[in-house]
C-alpha cells in the first residue's frame, strides 16, 4: 500500500499544468488590460470601469472553466476515492472481533513447557518484563497497518481479560521509559528496540520480587512494507541514547536508524541481526532469571526470531511465539497463558540458530551491478540502481534445506535448527495412527486416527509429509515436502477422530527442466508420513509408483488447462545453483556471496528499462489484429447484461464495440484503488482497497477490524478459519461498498528478514497456497474479488521497485513460488491479480509475458484481470504493461499509466483484450448481481454544483452592478457633460458681451 505522497503531488500539479496556464493567463491578462486601460485607452471613467469589470468576470469564469477541466479531469480519480460512504455494521464489527480472538487462539504456538509450566494456574498475579509488553505488535506498516477508527485490544489488557493481575508499577516504568513504538516505515526506519537497561530498575526488581514469584517476559521483532530487516546492525547507523533523529517525511527518521538503550554500551556488535537478541535484552533476561525461577518468554513477532538463547537460561521454562495479533487477538494470549484454552498452532516457518550458516543468507538484500548505470532511475524512493537477487538455493527453501542436507550429512541439524517447521506443543498428548494407503486413479488415500491420550481437551494438526525416489545428480527433490494437513476438532481426554486424507499423486511430481521441461513422477518407491513436525516422524508408509509418469502434451497434471513446459528460461541467469549431487558437495560455491556485481552482456543487451522501451520489442510474437477494432458502437448493450455469463459469451464482443479509445484508456490507466466508470455501458465506479489484515481506504480513512496476521492465520493449519477469513472480508467489504480487496499475500519466506514476512503465510507453498486459496473463495462467495499479489518472486522489500532483477531457475519457480498462486487461481478461483516491481531474470515482472500470459492465463486457465503494484511511472510504463500481460495500472494520478500510440489497431486490440479482462471481472461481483446498479453522484460533485452555482450567482450580481454602475456613472458623465456645456455658453456670452 503506498497513499498519496510528496511525489504524488508534484506529478498531480504537472497534470494540471494546461489548466493552470489558463488560470494564469487569465490573470496576467487581466492585469495588463487593467494597466492599459487606466493609462493609454479609456478616458471615459465609466467606459473605462465597464472594461475592469467585464475582464475580471471574464478572468473568473475562465478560472472556473480551468478549476472545471482540473476537478473533471486529472483530480477526479482522486476525489472520487475520497468519496466513499460505507461503515461496518456494529453486528459484523463484533463478528469480526470475535473471528480475529479465535484465530489467535490457534496461531499461539507452544514452542517450549518444561516443567508444566504453562498453564499458569498456580498465580493471577504476573510481573510482566519487558518494554514490548507495553507497546506490541498488532500488525505491520504500509498495507499491513491495522485501522485506527476500532478499539484495540493490548498484549496486558488480554492478560488482564483472563483473570491475571500485571505488576502496573513495572508497565508503568515501561512507558515512562518510552511510550511510542519506533517506526519502520517505507521512508525511513527506526529499527531501535526501547528496552531500559538493567542497571536502571533500581526499586522495580525488589517490587516485582514481592509481587510475584512468575516472571514473564516480552520481546517484539517489528516490520513492515518497503524495509526489510537488517541481517547486519553494524550497517545500520548506530546512534547514543538520547539522540533526536532527523525527521523525513511523515515524521520518520530518515534513513535506517538504532538508538542504543545505554551510553555505556552499543546495543548490537557487527555481524548480529536485528532478530538476535540486543545486549540490553540479554541484560535484562540476566536479572530476571537470577531473581525468578519460573520464566515464561513470549515472542511477539511475525518474523522467525533466532531464539536459540532460550537454552542457555535453566529459568526459561516455557516459551510460547505469539504473532502480530491484530486488534483484538491479544485476548487470546491471555486464555493460552491461564490454560482457557489449549494451544494447537504449529511453526510455519523454520526458527535456526545461526543465520549465517542458511543457503539464502549471502544472497538477500541489496547487491547493485555496477555496469548498469545509465538505467538508474529517481523516483518517490530516490536515487536507485539497478540491482540483483539470486535464488541460489533453488528448491531447498526453509525446511526442505535443512531436513534434506542433515539427511545428507551436509549440515548437524541441531547445531542449526531450534524448533522445526511445523512444530507446535499442547497442554495435552495425542496419538496419530496411520492407516493403510490406497492408490487408484491417480489418487492417494488413508485415514490417520487421532486420539487425545492426555488429560485436557484440545485439537491438534495432521501433517502429511513424501519423501520421493532420488538419484545422484538427477532433478533436485528435497526429503521432506509438505503434501496435506487437516486439523481435528477439539477432542476431549480420550476421545478419537478419524481422518480421512486423499490427494493426487502428481502432487508429489517434481519439475525437470531438461528438454521443453514437463512434471515427472518419477518410478520407484515414495515413503508416505505423518509427522509432529518436518523433522519427527510419527508413522510411515512406503507407495510404489512402478513406471515414470511424465506430464506433457495431452497427458497434462488434472489442476492444468495446459501440460507444463519451461518459460523461465530466461530468468535462470549464469548463476551456480545449489545441489543434493555427492551430498551437497557445491554448497560453499552455490551459497557463497555473489562472485560478479557485473549483468553479464547477453543479458544486459536485452534488459529494458525506463530510456530503450519500444512498442515494437513487446509486439513482437504477439498475436494482435492489425485491423483496427469496432469503436463506439450503438449496439445498448449494458454491462450488467453479462453479470455470470463466459467469458468468452458473444455478448461480449457487442459491449466491447460500444467502447471508445478514451473509455478503454480510463480504464486501464486509472485504476488506482477504484475500477474506473464508463457510463455508456452502465458500469459505474467501485472501490477497490487495501490490505491483508483490514480493509483500509487511505482516501477516506475508513476501515474494517484488523485481523491477526496473515502468519498467524498459516500457524493455525485450519483452512477452515482461513475461508471464515475470507468470508468475513467479503462480508465487511460489502458493507463498506468495496469490491476488490488488495489481497492476499503470498509470497515466500524464503529469509525470516524479508520484511512482509508478517503478510505472506509461510515458507512452504502449499501451506500459504492453502490459506490464500480458502481466503478468496470466502470473499468471492460474497462477490469481493481478492488480488492475489504479489506475482511473482517479490521475496523481499530491498530495491523491489529499483529494478530489482530476481534470478532464479524453473524448478524452483513452480515449485516454491508459484505455488500458492497457482492454489488461489485453481483452487480459490482468483479473479485479480496484482504484479510485483521486481523484475524476473532481465524483464519487469509486470511485463513478464511467459509468467503472465503463458502460465497465469494459458497454463493454469486464470479469467479475470492483472493490476500493477503501486504505479511509480520510470520502467512501469502502460504499454510495456500492458503487451505484457498486465491489465490495469495502480494509479491515481497520471503519468506513464496512460496508453499511448492509439493510431495503432495492435495497440487498441490489445486495449481491448485487457478492457474484458477488467470488466469481466468487475461485472462478476457483488455490484451487479441484482441487475443494473443505481449510479451514484460522488459527494464532491454536489459540492461543486452548489459552490459553481453560487459562484453564477455572485458572477451575474457582479455583472448587473457592473452594468447598473455603468449606467449611472455614464449618466452622471452625461448630466455633468451637460453642466458644463451650459457654463461654458454662459461664460463665452458673457466674454462676448463685453
Amino acid at each position: 500500500m503506498l497513499s498519496i505522497n510528496l511525489d504524488d503531488v508534484k506529478k498531480i500539479l504537472q497534470s494540471m499544468t494546461h489548466q493552470l496556464w489558463i488560470i494564469g493567463i487569465a490573470l496576467i491578462v487581466a492585469i495588463v488590460l487593467t494597466i492599459l486601460i487606466n493609462k493609454w485607452t479609456v478616458k471615459n471613467k465609466a467606459t473605462r470601469k465597464l472594461i475592469h469589470s467585464e475582464t475580471w468576470i471574464a478572468a473568473a469564469i475562465a478560472a472556473i472553466v480551468a478549476v472545471t477541466m482540473i476537478l473533471f479531469g486529472p483530480l477526479s480519480t482522486t476525489l472520487n476515492l475520497m468519496s466513499g460512504d460505507g461503515k461496518l455494521t456494529t453486528r459484523t464489527a463484533q463478528q469480526a472481533s470475535d473471528l480475529g480472538q479465535q484465530i489467535e487462539k490457534e496461531a499461539v504456538v507452544l514452542l517450549k513447557n518444561q516443567s508444566n509450566s504453562l498453564p499458569m494456574t498456580d498465580t493471577k498475579n504476573v510481573n510482566v518484563f519487558g518494554w514490548a509488553s507495553t507497546n506490541p505488535i498488532y500488525g505491520g506498516t504500509g498495507s499491513g497497518a491495522m485501522n485506527e477508527n476500532y478499539k484495540t485490544t493490548s498484549l496486558l489488557g488480554g492478560l488482564k481479560d483472563a483473570g491475571f493481575k500485571t505488576n502496573t508499577s513495572l508497565s508503568n516504568f515501561y512507558t515512562k521509559y518510552r511510550a511510542d513504538r519506533p517506526v519502520v516505515g517505507m521512508w525511513g526506519q527506526e529499527w531501535t528496540l526501547p528496552e531500559p537497561p538493567a542497571n536502571t530498575y533500581g526499586s522495580e526488581l525488589t517490587k516485582a520480587k514481592s509481587f510475584s514469584n512468575r516472571a514473564i517476559v516480552v520481546l517484539s521483532r517489528s516490520g513492515g512494507e518497503g524495509a526489510d530487516l537488517p541481517n547486519d546492525m553494524s550497517q545500520v547507523k548506530m546512534n547514543k541514547k538520547g539522540t533526536k533523529l532527523s525527521s523525513g517525511k511523515w515524521g520518520q527518521a530518515t534513513g535506517s536508524n538504532y538508538i542504543n538503550n545505554s551510553a555505556d554500551y552499543n546495543d548490537y556488535k557487527a555481524g548480529e541481526s536485528y532478530l538476535d537478541l540486543t545486549q540490553t535484552e540479554k541484560n535484562m533476561l540476566d536479572m530476571v532469571n537470577k531473581n525468578f525461577d519460573d520464566v515464561t518468554v513470549v515472542y511477539n513477532g511475525a518474523n522467525a526470531m533466532n531464539l536459540g538463547f532460550v537454552d542457555e537460561y535453566s529459568n526459561i521454562k516455557s516459551v510460547l511465539w505469539c504473532p502480530p495479533a491484530g486488534q483484538t487477538g491479544f485476548e487470546a494470549l491471555g486464555q493460552v497463558l491461564a490454560g482457557t484454552v489449549n494451544p494447537s498452532a504449529k511453526t510455519t516457518d523454520t526458527f535456526i540458530k545461526d543465520f549465517t550458516k542458511a543457503p539464502w543468507y549471502n544472497n538477500i538484500g541489496l547487491h547493485n551491478y555496477t555496469n548498469m548505470n545509465e538505467f538508474t532511475i529517481t523516483n518517490m524512493f530516490g536515487t536507485q540502481k539497478p540491482s540483483f537477487v539470486n535464488y541460489v538455493e533453488g528448491i531447498y527453501v526453509g525446511y526442505k534445506f535443512f531436513e534434506t542436507a542433515a539427511a545428507e550429512g551436509a549440515i548437524n541439524y541441531d547445531e542449526a535448527v531450534q524448533y522445526p517447521f511445523g512444530y507446535g506443543l499442547s497442554y495435552t498428548t495425542f496419538e496419530q495412527k496411520m492407516g493403510d494407503i490406497t492408490y487408484a486413479n491417480g489418487k492417494v488415500s488413508f485415514d490417520v486416527t487421532v486420539t487425545n491420550t492426555g488429560d485436557v481437551a484440545g485439537k491438534t494438526p495432521i501433517e502429511v509429509y513424501y519423501n520421493p525416489p532420488y538419484v545422484n545428480g538427477g532433478v533436485e527433490k528435497s526429503t521432506v515436502n509438505l503434501v496435506k494437513f487437516a486439523k481435528t476438532k477439539e477432542l476431549k481426554s480420550g476421545e478419537s477422530q478419524s481422518v480421512k486424507i486423499t490427494f493426487n499423486a502428481e502432487d508429489m511430481a517434481s519439475y525437470d527442466e531438461s528438454g521443453k521441461g514437463a512434471y515427472k513422477l518419477d518410478a520407484g518407491e515414495y515413503q508416505i508420513s505423518i509427522n509432529a513436525d518436518s523433522h519427527h516422524q510419527l508413522n510411515s508408509k512406503t507407495l510404489s509408483v512402478n513406471s515414470t509418469i511424465t506430464y506433457s502434451g495431452t497427458n497434462k497434471r488434472s489442476i492444468d488447462k495446459t501440460a507444463a513446459k519451461n518459460e523461465f528460461t530466461s530468468a535462470k541467469g549464469d548463476i551456480t545453483y545449489l545441489s543434493r549431487a555427492n551430498h551437497f558437495a557445491n554448497l560453499a560455491q552455490a551459497t557463497a556471496k555473489p562472485a560478479s556485481t557485473v549483468l553479464p552482456e547477453q543479458y544486459k543487451k536485452t534488459f529494458t528499462g525506463e530510456k530503450n522501451y519500444k512498442d515494437d520489442n513487446y509486439l513482437k510474437g504477439q498475436n494482435y489484429s492489425t485491423k483496427m477494432p469496432t469503436l463506439g458502437a450503438k449496439n445498448n448493450v449494458k454491462l450488467y447484461q453479462l453479470y455470470g455469463k463466459k467469458y468468452d459469451d458473444k455478448m461480449w464482443d457487442k459491449l466491447l464495440n460500444e467502447l471508445t479509445i478514451a473509455d478503454m484508456d480510463n480504464l486501464i490507466a486509472n485504476a488506482g484503488y477504484n475500477n474506473a466508470e464508463i457510463s455508456s455501458i452502465g458500469k459505474v465506479r467501485q472501490t477497490d482497497v487495501d490490505g491483508p489484515a483490514a480493509l483500509n481506504n487511505n482516501f477516506t480513512k475508513q476501515g474494517s477490524i484488523g485481523f491477526p496476521a496473515s502468519v498467524a492465520v498459516s500457524n493455525t493449519f485450519n483452512t477452515e478459519l482461513a475461508k471464515k477469513y475470507g468470508e468475513l472480508m467479503g462480508k465487511m467489504a460489502q458493507e463498506m461498498k468495496v469490491t476488490g480487496w488488495y489481497a492476499p499475500a503470498m509470497n515466500t519466506h524464503r529469509s525470516p528478514f524479508a520484511g512482509r514476512n508478517f503478510e505472506y503465510f509461510s515458507e512452504d507453498g502449499y501451506l500459504a497456497g492453502q490459506m490464500a486459496a480458502n481466503q478468496i473463495a470466502g470473499a468471492k462467495e460474497y462477490g469481493v474479488y481478492s488480488f492475489m499479489k504479489h506475482f511473482a518472486l517479490n521475496d523481499q522489500e530491498t530495491n523491489r521497485n529499483g529494478q530489482l532483477l530476481t534470478w532464479s531457475n524453473e524448478q524452483a519457480i513452480r515449485e516454491i513460488y508459484l505455488k500458492p498462486f497457482q492454489a488461489s487461481v485453481q483452487q480459490g478461483g482468483a479473479q485479480a491479480v496484482m504484479s510485483s516491481y521486481n523484475y524476473i531474470g532481465n524483464e519487469w515482472s509486470g511485463a513478464y509475458a511467459p509468467l503472465q500470459k503463458n502460465v497465469l492465463r494459458g497454463e493454469w486457465g486464470f479469467r479475470g484481470f492483472v493490476e500493477t503494484d503501486y504505479f511509480g511511472g520510470n520502467y512501469m510504463i502502460g504499454n510495456r504493461a500492458m503487451l505484457g500481460g498486465t491489465d490495469a495500472m495502480l494509479a491515481t494520478f497520471p503519468t506513464t499509466n496512460h496508453i499511448t500510440h492509439t493510431d495503432d489497431a495492435q495497440i487498441v486490440n490489445a486495449m481491448r483484450e485487457s478492457t474484458h479482462n477488467i470488466l469481466y471481472t468487475a461485472v462478476n461481483s457483488w455490484v451487479y448481481k441484482d441487475g443494473a446498479p443505481k449510479v451514484k453522484t460522488p459527494a464532491w460533485q454536489y459540492i461543486y454544483y452548489a459552490v459553481v452555482a453560487v459562484l453564477a450567482v455572485l458572477l451575474l450580481l457582479a455583472e448587473v452592478v457592473a452594468i447598473r454602475r455603468f449606467v449611472k456613472r455614464r449618466k452622471a458623465e452625461k448630466t455633468t457633460a451637460e453642466s458644463t456645456q451650459v457654463v461654458d455658453t454662459h461664460i463665452e456670452n458673457a466674454v462676448t458681451t463685453k
